[in-house]
C-alpha cells in the first residue's frame, strides 16, 4: 500500500501529519500482511522530530505545492513512480495523488466549504479541486468524525462510499518539571490554556473575550501553537487589557506539552470547526478539564467529559469555563476514562479493514 506522507514537510503539519504518523506507526505491528510504502516529495532535510515518518519514505521528483499541482492538474507523477506497483494508495490528507491504482482518502474536515472567509484564495480553491478529483476517483474516504462524514455526503459522495474512523490519542510525554516549564515558556503559575495550529476558526477572538468578562475570577490563558494562516484575533472583538492577560508560546516540543496540559486548570477549546479535535484527548489524558464546542465533531470527541458550550455565545463560553473549574475533579476522572477509550490501534485496524475491502 502506497502512503502519503507529504504533509510531515509542510510549515505546520498539524494534526493531519500525526494523525498518519500514529497509524503508519501502529498499523505494521497490527498487521503484518499490511505493507505501507511510504511517499513523499523531494526533500533536502527531515522533518521537524515530531513530525518524522516512523517508515521509509520513498521520493517524487516534486514536492509541496508544486508536486500537489502537478498531481491535480497533470496526472503526474505517480505516487508508482516513487513506490513502485501497489495495490491502493492511501492519500492520507485531502490533497490526491496521481495513481492507477485504487485509492482511499482520509478526511478531516471540510471547514473551507462552511468557512471559506477563514482560508487564503489559493487554500479554497486547492482543497475544493482535490474534493472533486476524490469524488470522480476515490474508491472510499475515511472520515475523522460522524459530522465530516455527514459533510462528505452532503457534498455528493454516496454512503458506501464513506466510512467514520476516529482518531486516536497518545498522551504526550511528560518530561519536564513544572517548575522548568513555567521559566522556560514564562508562564503564570496557574492559568487557561488553548492548544492547537493558529487560524481563524479557531475561534480564539471569542474566548478571549469571554475570559475578560470573568476577570480576575479566572487565571490567565496561554495558548500553545504555531502560527497558521490568517488573522486570530479580531481587533474590533479583544480589548488591549484583555491581550495582556493572553501569553503566546508558539509551538512547544512534544517534550514539554505533557507538563503544559498537567499544569493548566482547563484546556478551553471552543473551535467554529474541526475535523476532530486531537488537543481534547491530550488534555483529557493528563486529567485536564476540558470546555469545547457543542454540535461539531468536538462535541463527538469529548463524549459526556467535557463541558460543552455555543462557540458563537460569549457568554455561553465564560459559563462553560467556571463550571469546568468548578467540576475539575469529576472532569478530570471522565476525561480519563474517555482518553482511554480512544487509541490509534482501533484507527489502524478500522483503516486496514477499508484496505482488505477496496482492494479485494
Amino acid at each position: 500500500m502506497a502512503y502519503s506522507l507529504e504533509q510531515c514537510w509542510h510549515r505546520v503539519p498539524g494534526g493531519t501529519a500525526t494523525a498518519a504518523i500514529e497509524v503508519a506507526r501502529v498499523l505494521p505491528s497490527l498487521r503484518r500482511d499490511v505493507e505501507l510504502v511510504g511517499f513523499a516529495g523531494r526533500h533536502k532535510t527531515m522533518p521537524q522530530g515530531a513530525y518524522q515518518p516512523p517508515i521509509k519514505v520513498q521520493q517524487l521528483f516534486l514536492s509541496g505545492a508544486a508536486l500537489y499541482e502537478m498531481s491535480m492538474r497533470f496526472g503526474f507523477p505517480r505516487a508508482e513512480s516513487a513506490t513502485g506497483k501497489v495495490d491502493l494508495v492511501h492519500c492520507t490528507s485531502i490533497i490526491p495523488f496521481a495513481t492507477n491504482a485504487k485509492m482511499v482518502a482520509t478526511i478531516h474536515d471540510l471547514a473551507f466549504l462552511k468557512y471559506p472567509q477563514f482560508f487564503s484564495r489559493r487554500g479554497n480553491s486547492v482543497f475544493r479541486r482535490s474534493l472533486q478529483i476524490l469524488l470522480k476517483h476515490a474508491d472510499v474516504l475515511l472520515c475523522s468524525s460522524q459530522s465530516t462524514l455527514e459533510d462528505c455526503q452532503e457534498f455528493g459522495f454516496s454512503g458506501d462510499r464513506l466510512r467514520h474512523v476516529p482518531l486516536g490519542v497518545v498522551a504526550p510525554m511528560v518530561m519536564t518539571t513544572r517548575d522548568q516549564i513555567k521559566t522556560r515558556y514564562k508562564l503564570p503559575e496557574t492559568y487557561l490554556l488553548f492548544v492547537g495550529t493558529l487560524e481563524p476558526r479557531k475561534n480564539l477572538s471569542r474566548l478571549i473575550s469571554a475570559l475578560e468578562t470573568l476577570g480576575d475570577s479566572v487565571p490567565d490563558l496561554v495558548v500553545v501553537g504555531a502560527n497558521g494562516w490568517g488573522d486570530v484575533l479580531d481587533a474590533k472583538e479583544v480589548s488591549n487589557s484583555a491581550k495582556a492577560r493572553v501569553h503566546f508560546t508558539g509551538f512547544v516540543q512534544p517534550g514539554d506539552l505533557g507538563t503544559i496540559y498537567e499544569c493548566a486548570e482547563v484546556l478551553c477549546y471552543p473551535s467554529l470547526m474541526e475535523g476532530f479535535g486531537l488537543p481534547i484527548l491530550e488534555a483529557m489524558s493528563h486529567g485536564t478539564p476540558v470546555v469545547t464546542s457543542r454540535g461539531s465533531s468536538t462535541q463527538e470527541v469529548a463524549g459526556d467529559a467535557a463541558v460543552l458550550v455555543d462557540p458563537l455565545d460569549i457568554q455561553s463560553i465564560a459559563s462553560g469555563v467556571m463550571q469546568a473549574i468548578g467540576q475539575k475533579s469529576e472532569l478530570s476522572e471522565l476525561g480519563r476514562k474517555r482518553a482511554s477509550e480512544m487509541t490509534w490501534q482501533a484507527t489502524a485496524q478500522k483503516t486496514a479493514e477499508v484496505y482488505d475491502q477496496v482492494v479485494s
